[in-house]
């Protein structure tokens, strides 16, 4: 009896998603789409949130317009995405009514298969999405985060499974995108699942560390159904293992998966050239960590913990985060560390260890988890911390969605009016750009009101996050010059023939200007001076000189390490100067406001 293996290839998200995260335009993607779309796969995973904010914060392209057009470019092909349950793309949960509006509107739009994953693997998140995806027509298929702690044992995952059937959904994902899922390990849940549910099994494992080519070794023998892989270079490198490894270690066998080998190094001979114009911005191979091995970190974990600490001034520290990893996650019940999950968690280790001392400083989404905003954890969480922080107050242990009043005409609303304020245009359907905002407010709107001005739109976000210019020995011999001004600003653009921005250049004025310092000194008399305690983007501004404040009210918000952090008056009294204002970036140390 034949056991064909279906593959699932997810190029074209990965391709905006890992270290070309601000490259690869539509334009770029379309010519090669045609190809993917005769090779035979289960499916392409071609939608995300990395995907979408890729598109609204580097590339100034609209998402919704990229999947239509995938989807007319490939219309043989099924296309998939990953949605977060009831985060759908962002990082709150959402009113039942937006979550079921994202769904129609993907679904119109070309979306055909629903990877639905929980980051708490509380399947009550996912209730309201499974219900939605049913209701149009497409696949839904239930995800179990795969978490090695304590608390995760494999008759956890089988009643996780049991449950997303019961729910509804047409096939089960095991989602390992920390590569950390052993190949024996991986052996005995798919058997488990095989048996528990009469559901197609998929399973998605990152190369990163090594093992997911043995993995889907032992879980092709252990009957699993569909194999998320991915051609290209991305393939055991930083993204899934390599489809073509997939493909030939299958061939001639009961498994094998009729796809052809030469229809895909045409697929990967293009996208290699076409990333050879970005190659700059490719950064190093990865190769195995032993520390990953070790701690049990996802290699992307430990990257973005580098990152944070150099941000800093405090590399130094790194050993001190890693040991305070494990006990942060601990005292959060053992939380996946998996999307936004493994961020809390790494955030607040690191401001563990900055501050020298634990839970000084508590980010906003830590508070959620340990309130339970989120949902359930699968361990207890630690006492004393959740009593700090729930000041007297019930956890929530229903569904959290259950407390979220509906949202989208309230922010469709809000919208309309700030296009007729700011005097830009709304789609139509406006619904959307409704979506686009209510997911990503900042950036979201930054991306609507500059959206028929392509080398604006991308301008606007490189020059907050550009911090050197690229020589001009590296520049694309084939570009344009643009002369663009945002927010009052001239700036002289080179952009590449596929759309990438080579260099940013201000166009500086002869005549000499003095450059004002960071942070304007304080007069004598102001009062008592309040520094940001790390570094980040002014998110919240919530009071204004001549108010009155107490002291740990909580004055600003900063967001840091993608986290938000509440900064607290350290004294009473009133506000007499403000030095900063919403979107202003800080550093360690600048002075925020003076209370006296």
């Amino acid at each position: 009896m034949s056991k064909r293996l279906a593959l699932t290839d997810v190029v074209l998200r990965d391709i905006n998603q890992l270290p070309l995260t601000t490259h690869f335009s539509l334009k770029e993607l379309l010519p090669i789409a045609e190809k993917l779309d005769q090779i035979g796969f289960w499916s392409l995973e071609t939608w995300s949130e990395a995907t979408f904010d890729s598109c609204i914060r580097y590339l100034g392209e609209d998402p919704w317009h990229r999947i239509r057009e995938l989807k007319k470019a490939m219309p043989n092909t099924r296309q998939q995405m990953s949605l977060s349950g009831q985060k759908l793309l962002g990082y709150r949960h959402y009113a039942d009514d937006v979550v079921a509006k994202f769904v129609e509107h993907a679904h119109r739009c070309g979306i055909d298969i629903f990877t639905l994953v929980d980051e708490m693997n509380d399947v009550r998140n996912l209730k309201v999405a499974v219900e939605s995806v049913v209701k149009i027509g497409g696949h839904a298929q239930g995800t179990i985060c795969y978490a090695s702690s304590p608390a995760h044992n494999l008759q956890l995952w089988l009643d996780m499974a049991k449950g997303l059937e019961e729910m509804g959904c047409h096939s089960i994902a095991i989602k390992d995108v920390g590569g950390l899922l052993n190949p024996f390990d991986a052996y005995e849940l798919v058997l488990g699942l095989k048996k528990t549910v009469n559901l197609p099994i998929s399973i998605h494992c990152q190369a990163t560390e090594g093992l997911s080519t043995a993995v889907y070794q032992k879980v092709i023998e252990a009957g699993v159904d569909i194999i998320n892989a991915s051609c290209f270079s991305m393939g055991n490198d930083r993204g899934c293992a390599a489809t073509e490894t997939v493909v030939a270690m299958t061939q001639g066998t009961e498994y094998e998966t009729s796809l052809e080998l030469e229809l895909l190094d045409e697929v990967v001979n293009y996208l290699g050239e076409m990333s050879q114009k970005y190659k700059q911005c490719e950064g190093s191979s990865c190769v195995t960590d032993v520390r990953v091995l070790m701690s049990k970190l996802p290699e992307y974990m430990l990257t973005d913990i580098d990152n944070q600490l150099k941000e800093h001034r405090a590399s130094h520290m790194m050993s001190e985060v890693l040991q305070e990893i494990p006990k942060v996650r601990q005292d959060l019940g053992f939380l996946p560390l998996v999307g936004s999950s493994w961020q809390i968690v790494a955030t607040q280790a690191v401001l563990n260890v900055l501050t020298g001392e634990r839970y000084k400083t508590i980010t906003k989404e830590t508070v959620g988890v340990l309130k339970g905003e989120y949902g359930s954890t699968a361990g207890t969480k630690n006492a004393e911390l959740l009593a700090l922080v729930l000041d007297g107050n019930d956890e929530i242990i229903c569904r959290p969605a259950d407390l979220i009043d509906d949202e989208f005409e309230v922010v469709k609303t809000e919208l309309e009016q700030i296009a007729r304020d700011k005097h830009f245009s709304l789609s139509d359907p406006i619904e959307e750009d409704v979506l686009t905002y209510a997911l990503f407010p900042q950036i979201g709107l930054k991306f609507l009101e500059s959206r028929n001005n392509p080398v604006a739109a991308k301008l606007a976000v490189a020059t907050e996050t550009v911090t050197t210019t690229t020589p001009a020995s590296q520049a694309m011999a084939v570009s344009e010059n643009y002369s663009v001004r945002v927010n009052g600003v001239a700036y002289q653009v080179e952009v590449s023939s596929g759309g990438a921005i080579s260099n940013i250049d201000p166009v500086v004025d002869s005549t000499p200007t003095m450059v004002p310092p960071t942070t304007v000194p304080l007069a004598s008399a102001a009062g008592t001076p309040l520094a940001a305690p790390l570094a980040g983007n002014i998110f919240k501004v919530l009071v204004e000189p001549g108010q009155q404040v107490a002291t740990n009210d909580v004055v600003i918000i900063i967001e840091a390490m993608k986290m938000e952090v509440e900064v607290c008056a350290l004294n009473s009294g009133v506000v007499s100067q403000v030095q900063i204002k919403e979107g202003d970036s800080v550093t360690v140390g600048d002075i925020l406001m003076a209370i006296g």
